[in-house]
């Protein structure tokens, strides 16, 4: 049994699962707090085992992805708490048999690395990776299994925060699909215009990267938002919301020995 972890800006994702055959034994969703100790970690994270009735003592080892470096030694301090293990960070050093083909492979975020060796293991090449975050990146990865680039993009939630924020006259709204297209009231039309608007970004960026790579891709999409947005997509789109933690996995056993 081993813990993997994604650290992103807003949330951490917790999953504790079998190393061998990927058997998720639970998943778990802790804030992304960078005023908490590690010790205030490895209580929530004890509290999670406990929760959901899994001997932490059978836990081998442990493995992190992190887009926020302040965090990266706090949960491995609370994870060294927890266990006793020392945990595996993903970046430079740690083999990936991933091929980064970019201007400059040590400046790719570490979940966007992890996602693609998820998404090359498990479907047909090649892949469109949507991650639906605080910010929305997109990954290719092409029919031979490089990762050749990709866009970012404004997150979702950032997006609808800064509508809210910056102007005088416009509300707060949750994120939650919309009656109809067209809105009929504010709030309806801030609904409609963020979540449709994010669909058809999707729908447009999968028809650019087609023509582009010159055959259609596997399109899969992840992150805590992904099954909010794609149902409105035109497009056909696999939702994987554990891709991470297959990455983390497939990684954790590269690289254990």
């Amino acid at each position: 049994m081993i813990i993997a972890i994604d650290i992103g800006n807003t949330n951490i994702v917790l999953g504790c699962m079998d190393p061998e055959d990927g058997r998720l034994y639970f998943t778990a969703r802790l804030a992304s707090d960078r005023l908490k100790t590690s010790d205030e970690y490895a209580a929530l994270m004890r509290n999670m085992f406990i929760l959901n009735q899994v001997e932490r003592h059978g836990i081998e080892g442990s493995i992190i992805s992190s887009v926020v470096p302040t965090l990266t030694v706090t949960i491995k301090d609370a994870i060294r708490q927890l266990c006793g293990k020392e945990s595996l960070v993903v970046g430079a050093g740690l083999k990936t048999g991933l091929n980064i083909v970019m201007d400059n492979p040590a400046q790719l975020g570490s979940d966007l690395v992890t996602d693609a060796v998820a998404a090359a293991a498990e479907y047909p090449k090649p892949i469109l990776i949507f991650d639906l975050g605080t910010a929305t990146t997109i990954s290719v990865v092409d029919k031979r299994g490089s990762y050749i680039g990709g866009m970012i993009v404004p997150g979702i939630s950032i997006s609808l925060e800064a509508l809210s924020s910056r102007t005088s006259q416009l509300p707060h709204v949750n994120l939650e699909g919309p009656k109809r297209l067209i809105g009929t009231n504010t709030v309806d039309c801030m609904k409609s215009g963020i979540v449709y608007g994010n669909a058809a970004m999707m729908d447009g960026m999968i028809q650019r990267i087609t023509e582009e790579l010159g055959e259609p891709p596997t399109v899969v999409a992840t992150g805590g938002l992904a099954p909010s947005i794609t149902k409105y997509c035109r497009s056909r789109i696999i939702c994987d919301s554990d891709l991470i933690l297959k990455g983390l996995r497939i990684l954790y056993n590269k690289n254990k020995a």
